[in-house]
């Protein structure tokens, strides 16, 4: 009987472990702990200094070399974004995987707390599964490959800044680092082997309508009522879902000194989000043409500001990540489920700078609240969907 080469039969002991999951190669109680470690480690947008100087430790110490960019130069923030790399033992595809380091407010001090295999907060703060979660699953797998050996292609880490702001820290982020052929973001609800691959293009649209002050008992029809214009013009806004590629919101308004001065100036920030870039900017000229008439009728001045905070982004369903992504799903008896999504994250920017990149479930539930959460069933899910990921790649290298 012919014996087979080292490499091919460790490939088919490794194909049935991942095939089952990778659960066996996975340390469950040491992805929680990190999990657990990092959420504790405070990191709202802009003060992401200590979770960069933890994550930099923790992957030195797993023979990743690490980069701290220039980010911070731009952003005014404490730190950089962090760039990993790791070299393959085998030749394919060179994988980055993505998470962003910040969480919104409030976000310090978290308290996480393991019940009945859910981790939640035990205060009035977020959970920061969103994104630590992400990271964990990440750190989990590269210490997977690293202690079993196994076989995988280059890799790039890249944990980022400010995703919650408008996404500057992918923004400004150092690219000539990277080389990855196509990349992986681990920043979306949904189960694992949820594929987002079409996000919208945002704008942010900023206008201030100058008014004229007068006392409102005295002799308000000397003056020019800036919340009335504002109003007037909000009025005649379509405003929601436009289409189901195309949505438009006001959401913030203020203005005024006191409720007997007629108010000269008054606030207005809102956005347009569509699918088709084309169709966002049609909405967002409605905007902007709704306010310049409605002041000018008024004998009201306008101040606007515009700007897109993110470019649509489509990858195709036979592109190269997005089939990776499905094989590997498949490969674990995951259900992939490829999909778009209304809101915005660090993929749009990647694909902007020219790596095809998919964003991935990892389950996250209730983000943005107190009542966040995760399940410890579905971040070891994410994390055997990472080594199945990376096992998928090698084994067609």
């Amino acid at each position: 009987m012919e014996t087979l080469p080292y490499y091919v039969f460790f490939m088919l002991i490794l194909s049935e472990v991942i095939a089952k999951g990778g659960i066996t190669l996975i340390n469950e109680k040491r992805l929680v702990s990190v999990f657990m470690e990092l959420v504790q480690v405070d990191s709202e947008s802009g003060h992401e200094g200590q979770m960069v100087e933890t994550l930099k430790n923790k992957l030195t110490g797993l023979g990743m070399e690490v980069f701290i960019d220039d980010a911070a130069k731009q952003t005014g923030t404490e730190t950089g974004n962090l760039i990993a790399r790791m070299n393959g033992n085998v030749n394919g595809p060179t994988l980055m995987f993505c998470a962003h380091m910040d969480t919104i407010k409030p976000g310090c001090g978290i308290e996480p707390v393991l019940e009945n295999g859910i981790i939640r907060t035990a205060g009035n703060t977020v959970l920061g599964a969103d994104d630590k979660a992400g990271i964990a699953a990440v750190i989990e797998a590269v210490t997977v490959l690293q202690e079993a050996k196994l076989l995988h292609g280059n890799l790039e880490l890249v944990f980022t800044i400010c995703e919650e702001t408008g996404l500057s820290g992918a923004k400004n982020l150092d690219f000539s680092r990277l080389v990855a052929d196509m990349g992986f973001v681990l920043d979306c609800d949904g189960p694992p082997g949820t594929i987002v691959n079409k996000g919208p293009s945002q704008d942010k649209i900023k206008a201030e309508v100058l008014g004229k002050a007068a006392h409102a008992g005295i002799n308000p029809e000397d003056g020019i009522n800036a919340i009335q214009v504002a109003s007037r013009a909000v009025v005649n806004m379509q405003l929601g879902r436009i289409d189901e590629e195309t949505t438009v919101n006001i959401g913030l308004i203020s203005g005024g000194v006191a409720i007997n001065v007629v108010p000269d100036r008054v606030t207005l920030q809102g956005e347009t989000r569509s699918l088709q870039d084309e169709k966002r900017v049609v909405q967002t000229r409605l905007i902007c043409d709704t306010l310049k008439e409605t002041a000018r009728e008024s004998g009201a001045r306008l101040i606007l500001d515009v700007n897109t905070i993110y470019p649509a982004m489509h990858v195709p369903e036979d592109a190269s990540v997005v089939k990776l992504a499905v094989r590997a799903a498949e490969q674990i008896g995951l259900d992939p489920i490829i999909r778009g999504t209304g809101g915005g994250s660090d993929t749009h920017i990647f694909n902007d700078h020219g790596i095809p990149c998919v964003n991935l479930g990892i389950a996250m539930q209730k983000v943005h609240t107190i009542d966040e959460f995760i399940r410890v069933e579905d971040l070891s899910a994410v994390t055997s969907y990472v080594l199945a990921i990376i096992h998928e790649a090698a084994r067609e290298a």
